[in-house]
């Protein structure tokens, strides 16, 4: 890849989990009755055609691993389990009582913080309790993301007797040097121990998440790791960038310097010879960052075009209705999205009160709602049409503007009404989404809010 792109292009950038992105949610347009509004007519308009999507946040770890950004409680303390499955339980019947018929569930997945801190039999309790609510749907998908240090026969035969059929194992890197900058030590033998228990099992989905770019990482690093995980043949391997945020609050990331992360054409060195080491090994190239082998229903459902993005990442099949359960989640409507209490202690306390935990949101434009769907197609499918949307689309000729510089470089192929991501532009997908960032164009950051793009 040339060095100049990677110059030209390596800029801050969201990852597009939604559209809008967070920092440009109108959260003073918003309000609990409008999102419980969007939330039943999402609900009537899709539980009986395609069911729900839950993502329960389950944010304990026992440890501070460096490289992450998501929200946790650091506690050794396991008491706090039993409290915190109540509270979730809690929320999902404030959910349940707005509605007339029990929710179908399609999709359920676990994430954290460390969803196997938890003990196999409060996870038990946790989805049981979901059930006497709900109903499971008959094409259903539920995944859980395993901690390999915590990570119990146990916990996977307990989750498999539930009806989960995914787990995805977080892995990084096997250096040790690497590990250690990152405080999470995990040695090979921990990783195939708990894949071989999952195969074992019967789960259909075993995922592995690795990461490239993480401080002192080198190339020999990244293909050690990707020739040990080939020997272990996850199903299915998220391959990314590492987000340096250091300005998060909370996010942990410290016990090295700026100076110390691969840098720029360095670190897309690491990205594609590990990509091409993934292809050598019959791993697909899926959406952002994500790899699967061709029996995997992540590769059937790109092929078919039917993968989906939301709060949960990549998902195999598309629910309109995605309500995210516990401490910090995100829900999303299609209308509008909603967000959790960020602490524990403010989530308990709006429950006590009997109120559902949101505290901020954004009600989705109809500009908002086209703009969303293109960015969705390029982020899941690596093109997109606006046959439909022209009259809608004031700005498309600064767009498609924007766009013939990305084509003068190779990264794009444009029509008159269609564009289509090339195989040299798959890298720098984020920054085509950009293009169409209509909120982002119009109010650019004056202070740190993403990651680099490359």
């Amino acid at each position: 890849m040339s060095v100049s792109l990677i110059q030209k292009y390596n800029v801050p950038g969201p990852r597009y989990t939604s559209y809008p992105t967070v920092p440009y949610w109108e959260e003073d347009l918003f309000s609990l009755d409008q999102w419980k509004n969007t939330f039943i007519k999402s609900f009537n308009e899709s539980n009986a055609t395609e069911g729900i999507s839950l993502y329960i946040h389950l944010p304990f770890c026992e440890s501070m691993c460096t490289f992450c950004g998501c929200n946790k409680r650091i506690t050794k303390n396991h008491e706090v389990e039993n409290p915190y499955i109540l509270a979730v339980l809690k929320e999902w019947n404030l959910y349940c009582d707005l509605l007339s018929t029990k929710p179908i569930i399609k999709e359920i997945h676990l994430g954290g913080g460390t969803p196997t801190f938890f003990a196999p039999e409060n996870l038990e309790t946790l989805i049981n309790g979901i059930f006497t609510r709900s109903i499971k749907a008959k094409e259903h998908e539920f995944s859980f993301e395993g901690h390999p240090n915590n990570t119990t026969r146990r916990h996977l035969q307990t989750l498999y007797d539930l009806g989960f059929r995914r787990v995805s194992f977080g892995v990084q890197d096997y250096s040790l040097k690497v590990q250690t900058a990152i405080h999470r030590i995990q040695p090979f033998h921990n990783v195939a121990k708990v894949t071989f228990w999952a195969r074992e099992i019967g789960y259909k989905s075993i995922g592995h998440d690795l990461i490239f770019g993480l401080p002192f990482q080198t190339l020999d690093d990244v293909l050690d790791t990707i020739d040990k995980t080939k020997s272990l043949q996850p199903d299915r391997l998220a391959f990314y960038s590492y987000a340096h945020v250091p300005w998060i609050k909370g996010n942990g990331q410290r016990g090295y310097k700026g100076q110390d992360l691969p840098k720029d054409d360095e670190k897309r060195q690491l990205y594609e010879a590990g990509k091409n080491r993934l292809s050598q090994n019959n791993y697909h190239e899926i959406g952002m960052d994500h790899f699967a082998l061709e029996t995997d229903s992540m590769y059937k459902s790109y092929k078919n075009k039917e993968l989906h993005r939301n709060f949960m990442g990549y998902t195999s099949s598309k629910t309109q209705l995605m309500i995210g359960l516990g401490v910090s989640s995100i829900s999303d409507s299609w209308y509008s999205f909603a967000q959790n209490e960020k602490t524990i202690e403010d989530y308990y306390k709006r429950l006590e009160n009997n109120e559902l935990p949101v505290f901020r949101g954004h009600i989705l434009t109809n500009e908002d709602l086209i703009i969303r769907k293109h960015i969705l197609n390029l982020m899941c499918q690596f093109e997109t049409s606006w046959k439909k949307d022209k009259d809608f689309f004031t700005e498309l000729p600064e767009i498609i503007n924007q766009l013939h510089e990305m084509e003068n470089d190779g990264l794009v192929k444009i029509t008159s009404q269609s564009i289509e991501v090339t195989e040299k532009g798959k890298p720098f997908v984020r920054n085509i989404c950009m293009a169409f960032d209509l909120r982002l164009k119009r109010n650019l950051p004056q202070t740190e809010l993403f990651s680099m793009t490359i």
